[in-house]
């Protein structure tokens, strides 16, 4: 991992990856409205709401085949996250993957569930009676974006901003 302190102007020590990572693996469901940024096929940006999880490295969430933002990342995988959480802003980039491996959906499933969402696995993707109304119709695919490079914005003293690159 590459780190760069984005605030040693103001004599910052950059953030460790660990802080970040603590503000992920302890997101609490509906505190919080993370935004995924997909580009449009004129270029133009797309930006949408959506309930993501943080799970084994990667942010995961679901979206309906027939929404603007699934068929933008159809056509171009890249997109970026952003979510603003105890104490840290992060904004995450990567690309968005497809899930369709029964483990992971089951224990993704489990996830929702537990936080009031009691979709089922169904075919390669998640079917309950209801979702966000952002998510379009049934089924509802599950994507993964593994982070090539995230921001941190540290919004409690001491402050702080950094910038964390990954191999992709």
């Amino acid at each position: 991992m590459d780190q760069k302190n984005l605030a040693d102007l103001y004599g910052l020590d950059p953030i460790p990856w660990s802080r970040a990572l603590e503000a992920l693996e302890s997101a609490r469901p509906r505190t919080q409205t993370p935004f995924l940024a997909t580009t449009r096929p004129d270029g133009r940006p797309h930006v949408a709401a959506v309930g993501a999880l943080w799970d084994e490295g990667r942010l995961y969430f679901t979206s309906g085949a027939g929404t603007r933002k699934s068929r933008n990342l159809a056509r171009n995988a890249n997109c970026v996250i952003s979510m603003s959480l105890t104490g840290i802003d992060l904004v995450l980039e990567g690309k968005a993957e497809r899930v369709t491996d029964e483990r992971t959906l089951q224990r993704l499933g489990r996830r929702y569930a537990d936080q009031g969402w009691p979709a089922t696995v169904k075919d390669g993707a998640f079917t309950h009676e209801f979702s966000a109304p952002s998510a379009g119709p049934p089924p509802w695919d599950l994507y993964a974006v593994t982070p090539t490079t995230v921001f941190g914005v540290l919004t409690v003293e001491p402050g702080g901003a950094t910038r964390w690159r990954f191999d992709a």
